[in-house]
């Protein structure tokens, strides 16, 4: 959830049984990008449960041939497929099977909207999800967020609209998830400090002349988890962690000062809590990402699962470290894009996609995107209030920029 989360945390708590007679009924969700790593395994959890939940929308941008074996196994009334040229394959493919499709970036938004819906899982990656989490927002869904980009390209406005909505954000990135679930209870409790960890990724170590070197085979084979291309670059170049800090100033209503960053290897505690009067709270778990997916939809309940427990004799030491802040450059620029303010943080984030991007092209190398991400933020046109048009405009010009210093 977002800011409020103790408060509503008292709410649901204190009318328990009417929550329980609202929701008897099967939960609707919208699962957008349903194609990528968070998708298919929130598939998976839904599937675990076809007594709780109710799919009701599954969207891809390109991969249309996943799409549709997902939509023929799973059976969603909606389909959407983004790149309005694969329009017709998909409808094609699927007209037998009762599935309404449609096609574009603005159908992905629009079937937020639909009734039956009642959870959005924004599971896009990068810019994409603003608009369709902003629309879902508008349309007082309660959101399963994904996707980070959306609160560090316009946290402030999400988080404003949310609230006059009554919309819940629950976080499914496994630190703010965890965070989340240290926070249940303690409505009452002010926060002092949270610490979101990192496995470090790939690189843990490494100097930046053995980083001059890297290539992205090496950048995508994370040590510990399972994720899309885009997320597990963020992960080694350190702006995932960085985005995360973003992300969790607007999820919590937190000051940059009071998040800090723990490297820890074994991805085992997922973040920690620290309370005013010195007692923390971590959550741990093996690393899946189904659990924190699961939570988001069924909160407040815990749902039985069958996934792999927790043995603490097979991980007899946890450790922990300070990330590298010198060699590993863009987790000091998201910190730097939150003192700045306005779009600053629209324009790392724009910045960034378009390197990871170069990167998995062989355009830049691996410590380019760092210098791209930080020439392009401090040449961006500040704007101290950004507008939702605002936000689109830098977006687009900091996209520009980034694509001059490629060239």
């Amino acid at each position: 959830m977002f800011l409020d989360i103790r408060l509503i945390s008292k709410i649901v708590t204190s009318h328990r049984k009417d929550y329980f007679c609202f929701m008897e009924g099967k939960k609707g969700i919208a699962i957008l990008g349903s194609t990528g790593s968070i998708g298919t395994q929130a598939l998976e959890v839904i599937g675990a449960y076809p007594d709780k939940f109710d799919l009701q929308v599954i969207t891809a941008n390109r991969n249309s041939d996943l799409l549709i074996s997902q939509a023929i196994k799973h059976k969603p009334n909606i389909v959407v497929i983004a790149d309005e040229s694969l329009y017709k394959k998909v409808n094609d493919a699927l007209w037998e099977h009762d599935i309404n499709v449609y096609a574009g970036a603005d159908s992905v938004a629009q079937v937020t909207e639909t009734k039956e819906v009642d959870i959005v899982l924004t599971a896009l990656v990068g810019y994409a999800g603003l608009k369709p989490t902003l629309t879902a927002i508008r349309a007082g869904k309660s959101i399963a967020l994904a996707n980070k980009e959306t609160l560090v390209v316009a946290g402030e406005i999400v988080t404003q609209e949310a609230r006059e909505k009554g919309v819940n954000l629950y976080p499914v990135d496994s630190e703010h998830a965890a965070i989340f679930q240290c926070l249940v209870g303690e409505f009452h409790n002010p926060i002092e400090k949270i610490y979101l960890t990192a496995s470090g990724g790939p690189f843990r170590g490494f100097t930046h002349e053995q980083l001059l070197k890297v290539k992205k085979e090496q950048a995508l084979k994370h040590p510990n988890w399972d994720m899309g291309a885009k997320i597990t670059i963020d992960s080694a170049t350190m702006m995932n962690k960085g985005l995360e800090v973003i992300e969790a100033k607007w999820l919590f209503n937190l000051k940059p000062e009071q998040i800090d960053v723990i490297v820890h290897p074994q991805s085992i505690i997922h973040s920690l809590v620290q309370f005013e009067d010195g007692s923390m709270k971590a959550q741990m778990g093996l690393p899946d990402m189904k659990l924190p997916i699961q939570y988001a939809l069924t909160y407040p309940d815990r749902y039985k699962t069958d996934f792999e427990r927790f043995n603490f004799m097979d991980y007899p030491e946890l450790t922990f470290e300070q990330p590298d802040r010198e060699t590993f450059k863009n987790l000091n620029l998201a910190y730097s894009a939150m003192e700045m303010g306005g779009n600053a943080a629209c324009a790392l984030n724009a910045a960034n996609e378009v390197g990871v991007a170069a990167f998995l092209k062989d355009e830049v190398s691996f410590l380019d995107i760092a210098r791209i991400n930080e020439e392009t933020m401090n040449s961006i046109t500040s704007i101290a209030k950004p507008t939702y048009d605002d936000y689109v405009a830098s977006d687009a010009e900091a996209r520009r920029l980034a694509k001059e210093l490629i060239k």
